[in-house]
């Protein structure tokens, strides 16, 4: 697996911190600017590529287009039926593997039971002011990376339709989705 930019190699290293750090090689399209988003048909006219993921085989044929808004979280389960498609005997072992460790672990708990949940990415500059806003209001509350914890993430594209959207914050079973701070304050109680 290889992500590719059209930013520079300074603008992808600080994107990769702000995740902290990312298990696949980022690689910048910067000079000449756009060059293989031009080639593979997603670089806009204003010089910024559309988000999008190919699959291709070990022959150079692309076997799997996805082009999409930047922000939607595109669906892993997709992802991986394709690629079982192209390689079963390595998604068959990969699915048996997830099925052992799976059987190996206690079954988790349901969902969180925080009063105030904070459903967050690493990176989200909006679930930052939320983390602050509760925290100079004392509010205790419990916060989930969706990025590491899938079941979180489901619970977050059911709530948005689809998308995993951040940050989302549910106080006491009310689901606020992104940061609206004066409905978070008075369900909380905040003046």
């Amino acid at each position: 697996m290889l992500g590719l930019s059209v930013d520079s190699v300074p603008c992808l290293e600080a994107w990769a911190e702000s995740l902290a750090g990312i298990t696949y090689p980022l690689l910048s399209d910067f000079y000449p600017h756009g060059k293989v988003a031009q080639l593979y048909g997603v670089l806009r006219p204003e010089g910024k590529s559309e988000r999008a993921l190919f699959i291709i085989d070990k022959q150079g044929v692309i076997r799997y287009v996805d082009v999409h808004d930047i922000d939607h979280q595109p669906d892993n389960e997709v992802l991986f039926a394709e690629l079982e498609k192209l390689e079963p005997y390595y998604a068959a072992q990969y699915a048996a593997r997830i099925a052992a460790e799976k059987k190996s672990e206690p079954e988790p708990p349901a969902g969180p039971t925080a009063d105030v949940v904070l459903y967050c990415t690493p990176w989200c500059p909006a679930c930052r002011r939320v983390r602050a806003f509760l925290r100079e209001n004392q509010i205790s509350f419990e916060e989930i990376n969706i990025m590491q914890d899938r079941a979180a993430a489901t619970r977050v594209r059911e709530w948005t339709g689809g998308y995993e959207t951040t940050p989302i914050i549910n106080v006491r079973g009310t689901i606020v989705i992104e940061f609206d701070q004066s409905r978070v304050a008075k369900l909380l109680g905040i003046k």
